[in-house]
């Protein structure tokens, strides 16, 4: 599984993010098809630190996912706020005199949840109504280009043509498909 640049997971170096450079050695519809082309670039030993998915055509998404009521802003107000309530018992409830860990916990729920539905109404009263839907938003490609140095990239053109992936690219400079 891959991971953005800048995430904080494993002993990963972290790669300085900038245009990509090199040539296109193979064009896929998913990103899943470009991953499954670098891969076997990689179990025939080719040199994968040539190589960048790059995806192409971007647009953004937004798919509204309901509408915002008070009750549904209340409700998830409450909600969040007795999760932090919730998390702040437990951290409480083990530093407390015995016996008294359960109250604890509760109250701590309590609060949270009131802290968490009077900010939650304060912030969709000051919208004043003008954004009453949620939603989630996502970045979309169009394709997936697999650069590589020029160095290697009729290498690797060639094996991704050899294993069936997506569409070879003829070797050309990226930089100029603008």
């Amino acid at each position: 599984m891959t991971q953005p640049a800048g995430s904080a997971r494993g002993n990963a170096p972290q790669v300085a993010v900038e245009r990509p450079a090199g040539w296109p050695v193979g064009s896929f519809t998913t990103y899943a098809e470009a991953q499954r082309a670098v891969d076997g670039l990689s179990d025939q030993e080719f040199p994968v630190e040539d190589l960048a998915i790059v995806g192409v055509d971007l647009i953004q998404v937004e798919s509204v996912t309901g509408r915002l009521t008070w009750p549904r802003v209340l409700g998830g107000g409450a909600l969040a706020g007795a999760w932090l309530g919730l998390l702040i018992g437990l951290i409480f409830a083990i530093f407390s005199i015995p016996g008294t860990g359960w109250a604890v916990l509760l109250w701590s729920l309590l609060i949270g949840a009131i802290f968490g539905l009077i900010f939650a109404a304060i912030s969709y009263g000051v919208s004043g109504g003008k954004r009453d839907f949620s939603s989630a938003t996502t970045i979309v490609a169009g394709r997936y280009d697999v650069l590589c140095e020029p160095s290697t990239a009729p290498r690797a053109r060639d094996a991704i043509a050899q294993m069936g992936f997506g569409t070879p690219a003829a070797p050309r400079d990226a930089g100029n498909e603008n």
